[in-house]
């Protein structure tokens, strides 16, 4: 009788986790549409500015360097570090921090993203409120925001549109002032 009514526990255990994943697949569903266009039609997509295109050129040729905690230099970053330490090239001296750079510049939604903007998430806890990770976004086509950061396993680009790793954390996306129309 005691392994039938732990048979049936773990099935009703077993039930409810199902169920609360698909109520957290949907929810995710909801708050981030990625059927929804990122992209304009081509005939009205606007070019980077060339400020833009620097920066994100500048920013690949990080890729591969390790990752290191509070680390704010080319031998090692953390995310915050390394979009600080980007940025920081072209004149625009940023926080060495993704909550204080959560703060800065102007919301978009994510649809409206472009090249040059910066992407929030929750950090490792997928249960926080808290923004706890930074990246950039280096391009935005139909199936794909490819986004320029610096994780455990270093300096990387990672696709928004097929992670659920990053789906399931995304915040908010800000667009920074370059200072001319972009």
């Amino acid at each position: 009788m005691l392994q039938c009514r732990t048979l049936t526990v773990k099935y009703l255990l077993l039930l409810v986790c199902s169920l609360s994943l698909n109520s957290f697949a949907q929810s995710v569903e909801n708050e981030v549409d990625l059927n929804q266009s990122t992209s304009a039609p081509a005939d009205t997509l606007k070019k980077n500015s060339e400020q833009v295109d620097q920066i994100i050129s500048f920013a690949k040729t990080f890729l591969g360097t390790p990752y290191r905690y509070a680390g704010t230099t080319p031998s090692g970053f953390d995310c915050s570090g390394f979009i600080s330490y980007v940025f920081g090239n072209f004149g625009f001296s940023l926080i060495h921090s993704s909550y204080g750079m959560a703060e800065l510049g102007a919301t978009v939604k994510l649809a409206e993203v472009q090249p040059g903007d910066l992407l929030f998430f929750k950090g490792s806890n997928v249960n926080s409120t808290q923004v706890g990770h930074v990246a950039m976004v280096t391009e935005v086509r139909p199936d794909a925001i490819l986004f320029i950061h610096s994780a455990t396993g270093g300096v990387m680009i990672n696709n928004f549109k097929t992670s659920k790793y990053y789906i399931s954390r995304f915040i908010k996306a800000k667009r920074l002032d370059y200072g001319q129309g972009r």
